[in-house]
């Protein structure tokens, strides 16, 4: 875990950390401090730490750069298995879409792939139920 937060926890997979960590920076504007983890590998999944997110956070999303059926999917089965998603848990995973991307920037095709820091945000903000047109920061 490399930051702690409130009922919002992102388990990152790979190269999307920096992401997570910048969606977790702009999410406590809203009021939503999360908690940001760092899953390190796929295999074996770390059980500890999911069920630490699982029992310690009302929305868990996971991303990665990986296929749909990949480590999101894993943790998906994981958490479905041990019943913890049978208490109300909000899981949303993260992945590449099915489709194909057009050759450009990695950073502009991680934006179209929607695996940016906006996104996360936007997948949190609606996971959560606010409406990402209207929803903003709290000012200080």
């Amino acid at each position: 875990i490399l930051r702690e937060g409130g009922k919002v926890a992102i388990l990152s997979l790979g190269s999307r950390l920096a992401d997570a960590l910048k969606a977790a920076d702009e999410l406590a504007a809203y009021g939503l401090p999360a908690t940001v983890a760092d899953a390190r590998f796929a295999k074996p999944l770390d059980h500890a730490l999911i069920r630490q997110l699982a029992a310690h956070h009302e929305v868990l999303v996971t991303v990665e750069e990986g296929s749909i059926g990949g480590f999101g999917s894993h943790v998906l089965q994981f958490l479905a298995e041990q019943g913890r998603l049978d208490r109300g848990l909000k899981v949303r995973t993260m992945c590449l879409p099915d489709a194909f991307i057009d050759h450009d920037t990695p950073a502009a095709m991680i934006a179209r792939a929607g695996l940016d820091h906006t996104a996360i945000i936007a997948k949190v903000l609606q996971t959560i139920g606010h409406q990402t047109q209207t929803a903003t920061p709290k000012r200080a």
